[in-house]
């Protein structure tokens, strides 16, 4: 059995994952436990934020992340792959920094706008 603190809510419940019985989930509140519990264990993902240089004076990091969430293991690489970059202005929430991580059709965009 093992033990985990449900993340997709600010409730936090106590999950338990019987990985003998097909990774049946028990102590969530809600069906996104179980879909997290199960996931967690055979394949856990995260959303990643960052910020990456910029050339703009003012405003020399613009925030980052990724648009979906993207294998646990890949995060840090992932992270190095945005301390070579640097935005020009004219920057617009959304903009796509670096495509397609690692072929998950996952994209770092940009979170803010910078003129």
């Amino acid at each position: 059995m093992i033990e985990l603190i449900c993340i997709t809510c600010p409730r936090g419940c106590h999950l338990k994952v019987d990985e003998n019985n097909d990774y049946a989930v028990s102590g969530n509140a809600c069906p996104r436990g179980a879909v997290y519990g199960k996931n967690e264990i055979l394949n856990p993902v995260r959303v990643v934020t960052s910020t990456v240089k910029t050339s703009v004076k003012a405003e020399s990091r613009c925030p980052v992340k990724t648009n979906g969430a993207i294998p646990k293991g890949k995060m840090f690489e992932a992270m190095r792959l945005l301390d070579d970059i640097v935005l020009d202005a004219p920057i617009n929430v959304g903009d796509v920094v670096i495509a397609d991580l690692f072929g998950t059709g996952i994209d770092f965009v940009t979170c803010k706008e910078i003129k």
